[in-house]
């Protein structure tokens, strides 16, 4: 069976589905491996690992990335599926749909995703005995830099996150074509969904690519969202290169690449677990993804 046949018989989850399954799959993700991106973040910061934290504290933060994992990744979901279902491209064209609908479901969900990433990294990468929570450094941030504070490093942030849903999704999305169709051969496959542990395993090897190669941009987020100055775009740039050459773009990468890899098979894993779990149960399911998986 062509493999075009299996993508476009293949029903996409509704608005319902796609809200919970990917509220889940953020909260999983966050919580499951925010010691890797604790430390990922101390590698990167500009004063140092150890002056950062070291290994101490390595979940200071994660009240922010549980109260704003979940939206993120549900905003982030709702709006993939809904752009990548509606923009009226042709079956050869796919990956094209794949970067586009990720892009701009990566810029839509920066919007809730960015506020909680700067009080999650300030916490992280505290100086000092004394240790802030992440309601007393959001309260901090206010007074000191009110809303905008919030939003510091949106450009870099959506700078970072363009690049990498270009590069993950369209990965992603062809792994799963390409896995279905070896595991369905020869057996009737209309209307059925890739399960989450092929799924999962396929999320994985497409964040990997995807973090290691936009890890500069990490490393430029992170500066940015660190700093308290108005220092530009551009003086990180020339801040990380003077500070170790072209080496230091790429500072803690291996736990990023792990903690991405990893981080990808329990994110799409568990949002396609879910996503499978509430057409079968039948919740916020659409009448014609179910006439299609009837027929």
């Amino acid at each position: 069976m062509d493999p075009d046949d299996i993508h476009h018989q293949t029903p996409s989850p509704t608005f319902g589905q796609a809200l919970i399954a990917g509220a889940l799959a953020g909260v999983a993700a966050d919580v499951a491996f925010y010691p890797l991106d604790t430390i990922k973040t101390r590698l990167q910061s500009s004063s140092g690992f150890v002056k950062a934290g070291g290994f101490r504290g390595i979940y200071a933060g994660m009240t922010s990335v549980i109260v704003g994992g979940g939206p993120g990744a549900a905003i982030f979901f709702t709006s993939y599926e809904t752009i990548k279902t509606h923009l009226p491209t042709a079956p050869h064209l796919a990956p094209f749909s794949h970067v586009l609908a990720a892009s701009l479901s990566e810029t839509i969900a920066c919007f809730v995703r960015v506020p909680t990433e700067v009080v999650k990294q300030r916490t992280q990468a505290q100086h000092g005995a004394t240790k802030l929570s992440s309601l007393a450094v959001a309260r901090v941030l206010a007074s000191s830099e009110g809303f905008r504070g919030f939003y510091r490093g949106f450009g870099a942030t959506v700078y970072r996150e363009i690049p990498f849903a270009g590069v993950q999704y369209p990965i992603y999305e062809f792994l799963k074509r390409e896995t279905a169709r070896r595991l369905n051969k020869g057996k009737k496959t209309k209307g059925e969904r890739l399960a989450a542990g092929p799924a999962a395993l396929c999320g994985s090897v497409a964040g990997a690519v995807a973090g290691a190669v936009t890890t500069p941009l990490d490393v430029l987020k992170t500066r940015i969202m660190l700093d308290t100055t108005t220092a530009g775009f551009m003086s990180h740039v020339r801040a990380v290169h003077a500070a170790g050459g072209v080496p230091a773009f790429f500072a803690g990468i291996v736990p990023r690449t792990l903690w991405i890899a990893a981080g990808g098979a329990v994110f799409l894993g568990v949002y396609e677990s879910g996503v499978n779990t509430l057409i079968r149960a039948g919740v916020f399911n659409d009448p014609a993804s179910k006439r299609l998986a009837d027929d």
